[in-house]
Parts: structure tokens; C-alpha cells; sequence
């Protein structure tokens, strides 16, 4: 996706939902009922992903639960398989990992990210409401096994939830194959909304992790398409990411698109418009036409968000339903 928006931002990387379904009730995400799923016929079949991927050709996986929709390991495998793809990664709130880790390394995954947003069992099942922490872990052990490489902890952070682990999570950098970035809590989902004494600043989390463990080191070269600034411990063997979407947001350097399962384009996480990819794919539009699409929705890119400033958007979709 060689294009820069209006802001001379280079646009490369594509977010993609592929559907809107989650086994797990995370109470930042979702209502514990769930929400009303989009009809199966509106979500985009996998030929139509393959094709728009084609279009695009540089992109992630996410939204929903990923692995809970049928087929995804083939869809994996054709992603694979597009020429000029230069990475192909999932982010899973790891479930389903165990069971499905080598062969989505077999048809051509290559990373993890992985939702893990505390290290007590009980906690762990009061947030997620239906998750198990041991099958998470477990999850991640299998991926590590199959060469999914490396295996990324998101932790949203949230104040008076889990932000008293902070340095635990942080702590497990020192060990091999454990890296975790720490994400500020957005006002955003369906789910249960705080206000801004749920957001512990970035400021505030490096603060605890250097008190409780030792000075940060940054790690300007850590590869990666997302916005997350890296850091290491002492001597620590993997790597922590902080990600500070309110307080100190990375709009000047975002660099995605973001593809919903029912196929809304969106030029940003916080965008009051989408644009509408999926009638177009159905109705025989050319790949010269989808392109002009995609170039229109990166020339929709806004500067910035106003999370700071306590404004959403009036149309803002769910979290389950963009994706991170």
C-alpha cells in the first residue's frame, strides 16, 4: 500500500476484522450479554478478504476472536501465499491457541499478539468473564513450540483492575520469549466505559516499572508496524512496549487502515466515517477501482484523535468490531 495520506504519512499496514464474534466478555470490550452479531451474510467471505489483501497486500489480523471463526487457518494460507506480503500476524485472546497453533504456523503465520491482561487465575476469569488463564498460557506455550515468533502480551491497563501487576507483567521480560506492552485503557466498546480515572498514563506505568525493577533501556530498532515504543530491563531477555493512545497519542506517525468484517473501510480507530468497501466488491468493481477506494480512505485520514480532550466520534463502531 505505497500511498501517503494528506499529511505525508506513509499508509502500509492493514488491520483486518475477521468477524465480530468473541468466546470471551471482556468488561472493557463488551456487555456481558455480548451485542448483536453482524448477519452472516453481511461479513466479508474469505475469497473477498484474499482479493482486498491482494489490493493492499501489507496487513494484520484481528477484531472479534479470530480463531473462533471456521476456516481461518485456510484463509491464513492464502494470505501466505499473496506475493509481496511482507508480514502476516494475529492478534487472539489465545483461547484457542493450543488447539490451533501449528497449523496456523504450517499455512504461514509468522507473530502472535497475544491479550493477556493479568497473572491471577480468579482475576483473570472476573474480567474476561468466561476465560481461563492456565488455557491462555497454555496457548502461548504452543505458539512459542511452533515457531510463531515473537509471542507480543497486550495488557490493557486499567486503574483499580490490574494496574497493581504492573510490575509482575513487566517482570517476565527478564525471562526468555516473554515480551508485553502495556496499552492505555480507551474509552471505547460496548462494554463497561471509564471515565479518565480508569487511564493510568504511560508516565505512570514506566514510573512503577522502573521503581519496583531498574532504569529502562529504549530499543530504537525493535521491529514492529504498530505504535508501541520499546524498552528492556537490565539484562532482561525480552522487551517491553508501552502504547499511549490518550495521553501521549501516535497519530502523527500512524501508518494503518482498518478493515471491519462486513466490509467498512476505516481511515482511523476513532473515525467518524467509513467508507464502504463490500458493496463495490459485490456489484464487479476492478481492482483499479478498489484501489481508488483504498486511496480515497487514506486521504480521509485525519490528523489526530481528541481522546484528550474527551471526545469520541458520534458514530464510532465497537471495539469487537474494529479491532484494536
Amino acid at each position: 500500500m505505497p500511498f501517503s495520506d494528506s499529511y505525508a504519512r506513509p499508509i502500509e499496514y492493514l488491520r483486518v476484522s475477521v468477524t465480530d464474534r468473541c468466546n470471551l466478555r471482556c468488561r472493557y470490550c463488551m456487555p456481558e450479554e455480548g451485542i448483536i452479531p453482524i448477519a452472516h451474510d453481511a461479513v466479508l467471505r474469505y475469497e473477498e478478504i484474499v482479493r482486498i489483501v491482494r489490493v493492499a497486500v501489507s496487513m494484520g489480523l484481528a477484531a472479534g476472536e479470530p480463531l473462533v471463526r471456521r476456516g481461518i487457518v485456510d484463509l491464513v494460507a492464502q494470505l501466505a501465499a499473496i506475493p509481496g506480503l511482507e508480514d502476516l500476524s494475529m492478534t487472539t485472546n489465545g483461547m484457542l491457541l493450543e488447539r490451533y497453533a501449528g497449523e496456523l504456523a504450517q499455512a504461514g503465520l509468522r507473530r502472535i499478539n497475544l491479550s493477556l491482561d493479568t497473572l491471577r487465575p480468579e482475576r483473570f476469569h472476573n474480567i474476561t468473564r468466561l476465560g481461563s488463564l492456565e488455557q491462555v498460557l497454555r496457548g502461548r506455550e504452543a505458539a512459542l513450540e511452533a515457531g510463531l515468533r515473537p509471542v507480543k502480551v497486550n495488557t490493557v491497563v486499567v486503574r483499580g483492575s490490574n494496574d497493581d501487576e504492573i510490575v509482575d507483567l513487566a517482570r517476565l521480560t527478564l525471562l526468555p520469549d516473554w515480551h508485553v506492552r502495556f496499552i492505555e485503557v480507551m474509552p471505547l466498546g460496548t462494554g463497561e466505559h471509564w471515565s479518565e480515572d480508569g487511564v493510568v498514563p504511560t508516565t505512570e506505568i514506566r514510573a512503577r516499572v522502573e521503581a519496583g525493577l531498574g532504569p529502562l533501556i529504549s530499543v530504537p530498532n525493535e521491529t514492529g508496524v504498530g505504535p508501541a515504543r520499546y524498552y528492556q530491563l537490565p539484562g532482561a531477555a525480552g522487551t517491553l512496549g508501552f502504547i499511549s493512545p490518550v495521553s501521549e497519542h501516535f497519530c502523527h506517525a500512524c501508518n494503518r487502515l482498518r478493515l471491519t468484517s462486513d466490509g467498512l473501510l476505516l481511515p482511523c480507530l476513532m473515525s467518524d466515517r467509513s467508507i464502504d468497501l463490500r458493496t463495490p466488491l459485490r456489484t464487479g468493481a476492478s481492482d483499479s477501482e478498489l484501489r481508488e477506494i483504498f486511496q480515497k480512505a487514506i486521504l480521509a485520514k485525519p490528523r489526530g484523535h481528541q481522546l484528550a480532550e474527551h471526545q469520541l466520534p458520534e458514530c464510532l463502531l465497537p471495539m469487537s468490531t474494529i479491532g484494536g
